[in-house]
Parts: C-alpha cells; structure tokens; sequence
C-alpha cells in the first residue's frame, strides 16, 4: 500500500537537461549558478548554495519523534555528507514509490543528484531527514523538502518515505514539519505536485492545507495551497 508521498518532482524538474528528457547534469560546484527549469513557464536562475553564503546549520530543528506504533527516530536538518544515504534510500524505494517521488524508474539516484539534493542553504532550500539507529549506524528513512517556486513567498514541498517505514504516521510528520520550518523562513503559500490517483496525499493536503489553486494534467496534480495552524507532533 503506497504512503503519503509528495513526489519530488519539484526538484526532478530543476535537475533536467532542457530538451532531453532525464538527463544527467553536470556536477554543480559551490557557488556555481546554471539555468534550470522553473516553477513557471520559462527558465530560472537557480543557484547551488557553498556553505558559506548558507545560513547557520538549525540545530534548533534536530529533535526525537515518537511515532505511533512507538518508535523513536530521529527528526534533523540534511547536511552534503548525507548525499550516499540519499543514494541508498532510494536503492531501497519500491519501483511503485520512485515513481511516485520522481514520475521516472531510474537504476540509481546520480551521484550529481544527490549531491544537489543534500546541499541545501536553509533558507531559500531546506531538506529534513529521519533516521532510526541500527547497529549498524543510522539509516535515512524519509526525506521532507522545500524549494523556491518562483514566486516570494511561495514554496514547493516534496518528501518521500522507505516503503517499509510508511504506515507510520511519518508522511504526516513530514508535512507538517516542512511547512513549519518554510513558514517560519518567510514562506506562506505552497505548491504539490502529486500523481492524480495518489488520493492518500490528495487527502492529507487537503486535511492540512487551504486549497487556493488545483489543476490536473497528464495525471498530475498540481496544488496551491496555505497551510492550516496544526499543533506539534512526537516529541
């Protein structure tokens, strides 16, 4: 049974060749800026953050979660030296949930990519992990995000959960911690991109968040919402 997933087709799209479908991009170097498609028609600007024009690492968001069958993970920021967890996790999605969170199969998630999704300014871009402790280490579980839309004060959000974690109540959590950690960063209005027949994450949105704009093409449904207040999950 599939889980809530935003897919992350907000920033698949950013990671496109023009013209050529999936393509592969180029490592992105700190500081370095390329032309990337955009939230609306037309290209943008979208440049690759070094840590030194990011903000300061919020700590302030790193907490234990309780989940609803009693499990504890751990809720923190994602940092660059998380790039190969994102590699694995995906090496453990289910086709069904790739699919979902990238509206394409792919063998593994680049190396580039990776880097990319790991690297973030925590302000403009920011991306929240959850990690259970093994004897092994931790292992990255579920990955909550936002990205610039385009617009001020708006953002896109995406997030996907390991299929063996979903049923959790973890998409949930996600959700509303990225929306609070975006509203709190100046963020007020939010953008989904979700397959049409996904009606678990149609229904979440619509249970947190005050549908403004909705539209369906080509099995895609894209959402514009604002968040509704939601007291604080686990603990």
């Amino acid at each position: 049974m599939p889980g809530n997933n935003v897919n992350d087709f907000a920033v698949f799209r950013q990671l496109r060749e023009p013209g050529s479908g999936v393509g592969v991009p180029q490592a992105l170097r700190p500081g370095h800026s390329r032309r990337l498609p955009g939230a609306g028609p037309g290209w943008v600007e979208c440049p690759v953050m070094g840590m030194a024009e990011a903000a300061p690492y919020p700590q302030e968001l790193e907490r234990d979660v309780i989940l609803k069958d009693g499990t504890r993970v751990r809720l923190r920021p994602i940092r660059p030296d998380d790039a190969p967890r994102l590699q694995a996790l995906y090496d453990h999605l289910s086709r069904y949930t790739a699919y979902q969170r990238f509206f394409t199969v792919m063998k593994r998630l680049p190396p580039d990519w990776a880097l990319i999704l790991a690297t973030v300014d925590y302000r403009r871009r920011l991306a929240l992990i959850v990690e259970f402790e093994t004897v092994a280490g931790f292992d990255l579980i579920a990955v909550g995000r936002y990205e610039p839309a385009g617009e001020s004060d708006t953002a896109e959000v995406a997030f996907v959960v390991q299929d063996g974690w979903q049923n959790r109540g973890l998409g949930t959590l996600l959700f509303q911690e990225v929306l609070r950690a975006a509203t709190a960063r100046g963020h007020r209005r939010f953008r989904a991109y979700v397959l049409a027949d996904n009606r678990r994450m149609l229904d979440l949105i619509a249970r947190f968040g005050s549908v403004k704009e909705r539209k369906t093409e080509q099995g895609v449904t894209e959402i514009l919402f604002e968040p509704r207040a939601q007291p604080r999950t686990g603990t």
